[in-house]
């Protein structure tokens, strides 16, 4: 078992930057590839970003390739999302997740523990 807890999200002008937080608690926090999701009214839920267990490896949306990092710090039990160049459009609820096996997914059914989500709002 492992909670998640999102922090950092907030009111930002569009070309922004924004670095959302999420802390880990629970079972080994190293164990636990971790994913990036966000959701837009009316919208179904997207993958963001994901990251291995150790942080070796990551994988991103096309939409943020080059904007948007996502980062661990496993000695603070914690997944960091940098997002820079923000636009409008990526208005939305964005919530980290764990996944319990090896590889990292990008679909959010095959991950196992989520957060409560931080509203992040770029207004144009």
């Amino acid at each position: 078992q492992v909670q998640l807890v999102e922090s950092g999200g907030g009111l930002v002008q569009a070309g922004g930057s924004l670095r959302l937080s999420c802390a880990a608690s629970g079972r080994a926090f190293n164990t636990y590839p971790m994913g990036w999701f966000r959701q837009a009214p009316g919208k179904e839920r997207e993958f963001v970003a994901a990251i291995s267990r150790k942080g070796g490896n990551t994988y991103y949306a096309d939409s943020v390739k080059g904007r948007f990092t996502i980062s661990r710090d496993n000695a603070k039990n914690t997944v960091y999302l940098q997002m820079n160049s923000l636009k409008p459009e990526e208005t939305a609820i964005y919530s980290c997740a764990a996944y319990s096996g090896i590889y990292v997914p990008r679909t959010a059914g095959e991950y196992d523990y989520w957060g409560q989500g931080t509203q992040v709002t770029v207004s144009s």
